[in-house]
């Protein structure tokens, strides 16, 4: 055997655990999304033929052809209840483990905070906050370099969108601390 043959193999300290409890089934995940999708075409065609879903001498309606994709969208969600229903293979397929969605969450979190964040904020603080918050808390980088890194981002941001474009951004309390 030679030395290309050998194999290495290196386990992920962080990858997510082999017996970790299931979260949700692909059939549950299935039928809540198709269920979502079939209450937002109800809404959607409700609304758009009380727009007017009809045909006029001047041509269509204005929810003429957002009423048709409703109804195209109901259909392919009741197409998905069934398929979800009538699969047996997916009954007990896994869709996320526990450690699965708690690693997905630990993105997903943070994210949605920075968005509300940008709100209040600015898009800059909540980007500093975001950009250091992550390098620090999920990547297990120093203080000083996510810090740094973070400010570092969030200058050149300033200057590219601000500066150099004249880009109008989400400004907050700081910006307009510093007469920008």
């Amino acid at each position: 055997m030679s030395n290309t043959d050998i194999e290495i193999v290196v386990d992920d300290p962080t990858a997510p655990e082999a017996n970790s409890p299931q979260v949700a089934s692909v059939r549950v995940v299935d039928v809540v999304v198709s269920l979502l999708l079939l209450a937002l075409a109800i809404t959607l065609g409700l609304d758009n033929w009380r727009t007017g879903a009809g045909w006029e001498s001047t041509g269509p309606q204005p929810g003429y052809f957002p009423f048709y994709l409703s109804i195209v969208l109901g259909g392919a969600s009741l197409y998905g209840l069934v398929a979800a229903f009538l699969s047996r293979r997916e009954a007990s397929e896994s869709f996320v483990t526990r450690a699965q969605l708690r690693r997905v969450l630990a993105v997903f979190v943070p994210t949605l905070l920075f968005v509300l964040a940008t709100q209040f904020l600015g898009l800059y603080v909540a980007s500093f906050l975001l950009v250091a918050g992550f390098m620090r808390l999920v990547g297990k980088i120093a203080l000083w370099k996510s810090l740094l890194t973070a400010f570092v981002f969030t200058a050149v941001m300033f200057v590219t969108f601000d500066v150099a474009f004249d880009v109008i951004m989400p400004k907050g309390p700081l910006e307009a601390a510093l007469g920008r």
